[in-house]
């Protein structure tokens, strides 16, 4: 059986910043590179014919009529990209599979950026999975069922403690890094029986429509990232796209991702006009607490009421941290958790931490400069120092990969 049975089998965002890029720029060209940043136990080399025979599958699909019918009933989505999704289809061209000399994968989509920006999330699922195949052993879902349910009598603890300004809210976020399809539908689906009280929805458009739950997504990287490539000046490039965003689903998807160039000069940008148009903000690198800290104290300065915005983690989290983080800001700000691997991927073997990035949009580089050394990203050295120099970021931490 294929690993992604339908086209409809991504991330909720990956149609959001879809759609918005067809909108706005819809001539961009673009360059994603796929890595792995851990050590394997199986070379992943030898994963190339078997994820050749996947993407050829995946460039046969289309969407069906009841999976375009289901993404037109959600709001935000316009029915002209409904439209172009219908004629859609993966171009078997616009991406190539070869081995690298270390023994590992170098994938690679160039292409119309709406043409090849829904690659990812299809890559890294075939990967992980054709992986975890070779890896798993006979009691590994056994493991990973007894893993689940405990995560679940802990969530249910919390039906008996004490009770915060606001309530604990649990996400799936953990398609690309899943153990295998089969597997995150029954996480997923168990979740939804057994703790609806606090998990609330899927990244998973696929699991979403099957399990009728609600699909959730903010903006990624890519979408920020592409900015720096689209003819605005480059110190304004956050600001061009969050006003983009703003005019495209004028109140809905109101979660902003900070940390393009990090959060410092994130909330430079963030001004008083985006904090009162944007529900909340996304965190994905550097110091979960501090970063919280910083957020509550931008929208004090600006004289907003943290109680009516929402911080959303999704960085790296298991439900430990992720209670952590809740009984730290619960009382002062409305909260989102996203967990990924540590949902869809925790059976006792070591998950792979692969990646599929934009790296390169109209001819130029682009880069992420994020508050986690060794999460920035650009293959350009030149063009990473400007970017510093622009928006004055001089942490000697920070590494590039």
């Amino acid at each position: 059986m294929p690993i992604v049975p339908s086209l409809l089998d991504t991330d909720l965002y990956k149609f959001t910043m879809w759609q918005a890029m067809l909108h706005r720029h819809p001539q961009t060209q673009a360059e994603y590179r796929f890595a792995c940043r851990n050590a394997t136990a199986y070379p992943l080399a030898k994963l190339i014919d078997d994820v050749n025979a996947e993407l050829d599958h995946l460039c046969s699909l289309r969407f069906a009529k009841d999976e375009l019918e289901y993404l037109g009933q959600l709001r935000y989505i316009k029915s002209d990209f409904v439209d172009f999704l219908r004629l859609f289809q993966f171009q078997r061209d616009f991406i190539r599979v070869q081995a690298t000399p270390e023994g590992g994968l170098s994938i690679e989509a160039h292409g119309p950026q709406v043409h090849v920006m829904g690659f990812e999330i299809h890559v890294l699922a075939i990967v992980n999975e054709l992986y975890f195949r070779r890896l798993a052993q006979p009691d590994t879902l056994t493991e990973g069922r007894r893993r689940l349910q405990a995560k679940i009598a802990q969530l249910q603890t919390l039906a008996s403690g004490p009770v915060l300004a606001h309530p604990f809210e649990l996400s799936d976020f953990g398609l690309r890094r899943r153990f295998s399809a089969a597997w995150q539908h029954e996480v997923v689906a168990t979740l939804t029986a057994q703790a609806a009280q606090w998990f609330k929805g899927t990244s998973s458009v696929l699991l979403a429509k099957q399990l009728g739950i609600a699909p959730l997504g903010t903006m990624a990287h890519e979408y920020m990232q592409s900015y720096q490539s689209l003819g605005v000046r480059l110190r304004d490039f956050q600001k061009s796209a969050l006003e983009d965003w703003v005019q495209e689903y004028r109140g809905d998807l109101g979660i902003a991702l900070t940390d393009t160039v990090g959060m410092r000069a994130f909330l430079a940008d963030f001004d008083l006009y985006f904090a009162k148009l944007f529900d909340g903000l996304r965190h994905d690198s550097g110091d979960p607490f501090a970063w919280g800290e910083q957020a509550i104290a931008h929208y004090r300065e600006l004289r907003i009421n943290p109680h009516t915005k929402r911080l959303v983690f999704s960085d790296g989290l298991n439900l430990d941290k992720a209670l952590a983080l809740w009984r730290h800001f619960a009382p002062h700000i409305q909260l989102g958790f996203g967990i990924g691997t540590n949902l869809t991927n925790d059976l006792g073997l070591q998950p792979l931490n692969i990646v599929m990035k934009l790296v390169r949009a109209n001819g130029q580089p682009v880069a992420k400069i994020s508050d986690t050394p060794g999460k920035t990203l650009c293959d350009d050295e030149t063009y990473l120092a400007y970017l510093r120099q622009v928006f004055d970021i001089t942490d000697p931490e920070t590494t590039t990969n």
